[in-house]
């Protein structure tokens, strides 16, 4: 084992608890923008080379994270760990599995059927998917601005935290436990609204599909949010 590999295998960023493989797709868990996150997806990227690269992020909102990969820093300034996934792959094959699609629509309706959902249910989660889709439609225009003038546009400010890509991996690490460990305590304490809840599991029950498709034949790294790792882990078990 090189001395890089021997670093990175003692990385407390690196953990088990954050990385699953199923098949050919290796899930990285990420919580947004977070330093030890984007280290993380970086590390999993470089060390797996795939043949493609997943994001939960709509299609209409991969060419933003493609831009902002191109910058000449690393990891790149803008885009967390979407832009850093894409920045450290030697593929150019970078998809987006996530919502709004016309696939997920399916999903979506089908989940709403599932759950015999109310009126009020169905406009909240249409509210919500119009909001998304604004959204997207608004990081697909910024990505066409960007193609064609030397101008980077924060579209989403990056979320900050209590530390930073310079700080010690050990800090990095326990921050972002921390961090999710709170989340996760609210999720157990409170009950998501029915809509929430709804678009959540088609959302993870998508994503999961998207990646058995990918993962038939090719090595596919997935970016994917901490708190969605263990559903769509456990879809694609099933799938």
């Amino acid at each position: 084992m090189n001395s890089r590999s021997e670093r990175t295998a003692a990385d407390p960023r690196l953990g088990e608890a954050h990385i699953e493989r199923v098949g050919g797709v290796v899930l990285v868990g990420v919580l947004h923008d977070h330093p030890a996150s984007v280290y993380r997806v970086r590390s999993v990227v470089e060390g797996v080379d795939p043949d493609a690269v997943a994001l939960e992020l709509p299609p209409l909102a991969v060419p933003l994270a493609v831009r902002q990969a191109a910058d000449e820093r690393t990891p790149p300034t803008l885009g967390g760990e979407m832009s850093a996934a894409v920045q450290a792959a030697d593929t150019d094959r970078v998809v987006g599995i996530d919502g709004p699609s016309a696939g997920f629509l399916r999903y979506l309706a089908a989940e709403l059927y599932a759950e015999r959902a109310s009126a009020d249910t169905v406009r909240k989660v249409a509210a919500g998917l119009r909001s998304v889709t604004a959204r997207a439609v608004k990081r697909r225009a910024a990505a066409a601005v960007m193609a064609l003038t030397s101008v980077q546009l924060a579209v989403d400010p990056p979320t900050t935290y209590d530390t930073g890509r310079t700080d010690d991996p050990a800090r990095q690490a326990e921050e972002e436990r921390r961090r999710a460990d709170t989340a996760r305590s609210m999720l157990r304490t409170f009950a998501a609204p029915p809509a929430a809840a709804v678009r959540r599991a088609a959302r993870e029950r998508y994503m999961a599909d998207r990646l058995a498709a990918l993962g038939g034949t090719d090595e596919v790294v997935a970016v994917v949010g901490l708190a969605h790792l263990d559903a769509v882990a456990g879809h694609l078990r099933d799938a």
